[in-house]
């Protein structure tokens, strides 16, 4: 369940606001205490899934948003998702994301989704701090690990991510097929219209083209669809 925490009267105008996104209780908790314990860092809102950090962050107002990929599903789809809405609608708001997993389209597609860092969950507590006030600052923040993984995720070659696609590409996918606007595919699979974009946009880059009939075309040939 999302929680806001009450405003403090002594916060001074450097204290950076984050919000935490985590669907188990026990991390959140466990993040909020090691965060609070820096005098400039404070935790103004906590949420456990996408839905809820929509409804929250408005109210919250925070300046990051520490977020999970892996919500309350198996599939990273929900935390891109989640992702590309914020950077959509708050882009004002630095997103770094924190999670177990570590793979090279993975964080390429974090960072396509508009998140400004990228740090995996067994970071040392120094490192996770410096990476929120490296964000807080403007500046990006990858550890060792993640950068080199977007390096090779933008070194390997387009046409082979075709058999990457979501399940919710595929979703896409196969309305596009049928001529939808972004529009009626956000409408068919309860999204916005600025997430079936997003979903659009990486099915086109990983299909090795520009253009919607391309995409199909190519799906078909290759067995996707």
């Amino acid at each position: 369940m999302a929680t806001l925490s009450p405003p403090k009267p002594d916060t001074v105008s450097s204290t950076v606001d984050i919000m935490l996104v985590d669907d188990h209780a026990i991390v959140r908790q466990g993040l909020r205490s090691i965060l609070e314990r820096e005098r400039d860092m404070r935790v103004v809102a906590e949420a456990s899934t996408a839905a809820e950090a929509l409804a929250v962050v408005v109210r919250a107002r925070p300046q990051i948003v520490l977020l999970d990929l892996k919500l309350s599903t198996s599939s990273d789809t929900e935390g891109l998702e989640l992702c590309a809405e914020l950077g959509e609608l708050h882009p004002e708001i630095g997103i770094l994301v924190l999670t177990t997993f570590l793979d090279d389209q993975l964080v390429l597609r974090a960072v396509r989704a508009g998140a400004r860092g990228y740090v995996v969950k067994d970071v040392d507590t120094s490192g996770l701090i410096r990476a929120i006030r490296d964000i807080a600052r403007g500046e990006s923040a990858f550890d060792a690990r993640s950068a080199a993984a977007m390096v090779r995720g933008l070194n390997t070659p387009t046409a082979s991510e075709a058999k990457h696609l979501t399940p919710r590409e595929t979703e896409v996918l196969r309305l596009l097929a049928r001529g939808l606007s972004n529009r009626d595919i956000g409408a068919r699979l309860y999204i916005s219209e600025t997430t079936a974009k997003f979903h659009v946009g990486n099915i086109l880059r990983k299909l090795g083209v520009t253009r919607r009939a391309e995409a199909v075309y190519e799906a078909s040939k290759m067995g996707v669809i």
